[in-house]
């Protein structure tokens, strides 16, 4: 098997399992899942669901770590020039030219398990913590003074409503949103 087969193939076992375990947090609830559910579900071993992620909570997070990971990953190497809103506009509308339905299901599992929803929003507050930060840098500012947390509280709501929307129309009207609020920062 050629390594691009085989990598080919790790990958479609792989959201062969997210998918099971979604679905299945989705119709009965986390706690009530097994590992040997999400197996069976996916025709696959206990064993090849553990190579792929070492914990039940991993599986389930592991989305959205991704999703956060990207987030923060184009905060932190945005070229040279742009901003901070600049480097998130163009993340949210790459987000949203991605959406898949396997982001509808992980969306449908995070609504039925709210402790997994804390856990995401929890993941989440670490990535825009530290975009306030960088945020701060770019204007001088210490990361604690009011207007980068406001900024970054602004960045949250912005990235929870519109983080998955494919329409530019949401995505134009959430970024003019917090651009003018960066801008009242600006005046105050």
């Amino acid at each position: 098997m050629s390594e691009g087969l085989r990598e080919r193939s790790k990958a479609r076992r792989r959201e062969a399992i997210l998918r099971a375990a979604y679905e299945l947090f989705a119709d009965h609830g986390f706690e009530a899942t097994t590992i040997a559910d999400i197996a069976a579900s996916a025709e696959v071993s206990p064993r090849t669901v553990t190579l792929y992620f070492p914990s039940k909570l991993a599986l389930a997070t592991s989305h959205f770590d991704a999703f956060a990971d990207r987030l923060g990953t184009a905060l932190r190497e945005r070229p040279d020039g742009q901003t901070t809103l600049d480097a998130l506009e163009h993340w949210l509308r790459g987000e949203g030219a991605q959406r898949s339905d396997l982001d509808d299901l992980h969306d449908r599992m995070l609504d039925l398990n709210p402790q997994l929803r804390a856990i995401a929003n929890a993941r989440l507050t670490e990535v825009i913590q530290e975009g306030a930060r960088i945020f701060a840098e770019e204007r001088g500012a210490a990361p604690d003074d009011f207007g980068p947390r406001m900024a970054a509280a602004a960045a949250a709501a912005v990235i929870g409503e519109v983080c998955h929307r494919t329409q530019e129309a949401d995505i134009d009207m959430a970024m003019a949103f917090l651009r003018a609020g960066v801008g009242t920062l600006d005046t105050a």
